[in-house]
């Protein structure tokens, strides 16, 4: 079984844009930088980097080497051969390929979006016909039109794709079990690709050009409201094959998630009327990725040793980065922290199931 990086990220480059339709190539995003030592505004030093499109600016991050241990070329997939070495370095077999910017929406205008999206799917899949299979990626999709969205997941499918990104609460402030978003998850049976509910936003009014919107309220709960939307609208049961992965928001919100579900369940029935599973994680398909600087025995506990992944966060410097995790996770199992078995799982057979890899 694969050491599988179920969190990995690429930095949007010139490249992608190359794939924009005709059309809206008047939309490609353009690079505007500060001068050095522009005084004033909310970002942190450094973030004097952006994309600008049809007037509306998101930050194009400067990364630091060092911090990151990652190259302009592994992160922007230039080289990609230079990815997989690293990736041999670190002991991965596979990793799990999210966007950066696409964490927020680019454009309120969903024609726009759309074409962004669309073109960064095809840039990722000339990347991953050169990586041996080895770096699976998970698409955009786009949202504002569900027969388009199934068209799109189709094509990803096709092209190496192990999934589809979604925000916890996106297009017109809709929550997961919102049954608008049905055709894709019956697709995404038919089609045995993963839902991938990554940290972000959907608000089309959100920029990080404001570094200060980068909220727990507005980047990591809404991955929290899905796990329990999802529940509440009861789409496991009616959807028995689909598997939900909730990323980058750690885990140890899962057992008061669970807890506030029974209360739900319990004293709020005359309101809410939906099934409560007693495993609920494992009948539910859901998988959940965790960080080594959480209580893993304690979530174990709560969550099950078959439903947590990792992943390194691959070219990120944030709270959730962490180059290592897949070997301090090893280590965890050598020394006791944790079991062997454990560690493997959370390796290898976890994230394997939840993206259909094998």
């Amino acid at each position: 079984m694969p050491v599988i990086d179920a969190d990995a990220h690429v930095d949007e480059t010139e490249d992608t844009w190359a794939y924009l339709d005709e059309a809206y190539k008047r939309y490609t995003p353009v690079t505007v930088m500060q001068t050095p030592d522009s005084a004033g505004g909310t970002q942190p030093q450094g973030y004097n980097r952006y994309w600008c499109v049809d007037g509306r600016f998101l930050v194009r991050r400067i990364r630091d080497d060092k911090r990151t241990e990652t190259t302009v070329e592994t992160r922007e997939l230039l080289d990609v051969a230079a990815r997989l070495r690293h990736m041999d370095e670190l002991g991965i077999d596979v990793q799990i390929c999210y966007p950066t910017t696409f964490l927020l929406r680019w454009s309120p205008r969903d024609d726009i979006e759309h074409a962004l999206r669309r073109a960064y799917n095809r840039w990722m899949a000339d990347r991953w016909k050169l990586s041996d299979n080895r770096l699976r990626w998970v698409c955009l999709l786009p949202m504002g039109d569900m027969d388009e969205a199934v068209r799109e997941l189709r094509f990803a499918r096709e092209n190496g794709a192990c999934g589809w990104m979604k925000k916890g609460i996106e297009c017109g402030n809709r929550r997961a079990g919102d049954a608008y978003f049905f055709p894709l998850y019956q697709e995404s049976e038919a089609l045995d690709m993963a839902v991938c509910v990554h940290t972000g936003t959907g608000d089309p009014a959100l920029t990080d050009a404001d570094a200060t919107i980068l909220s727990l309220h507005n980047i990591t709960t809404p991955v929290i409201d899905a796990f329990n939307s999802l529940v509440m609208a009861e789409v496991p049961g009616k959807f028995p094959k689909l598997r939900v992965g909730f990323i980058e928001a750690m885990a140890s919100w899962v057992p008061f998630a669970l807890a506030e579900l029974r209360a739900r369940h319990e004293r709020s029935r005359w309101l809410f009327s939906f099934d409560l599973a007693k495993n609920l994680l494992k009948e539910s398909r859901f998988y959940v990725a965790c960080q080594t600087v959480e209580d893993l025995p304690y979530l174990i506990q709560h969550c099950g040793e078959d439903n947590l992944v990792a992943g390194t966060d691959y070219s990120h410097a944030d709270q959730s980065a962490e180059i290592r995790t897949l070997s301090v996770l090893r280590e965890m199992g050598e020394e006791g922290f944790i079991t062997n078995r454990q560690a493997e799982k959370i390796l290898n057979d976890n994230p394997a199931a939840l993206y259909g890899i094998s």
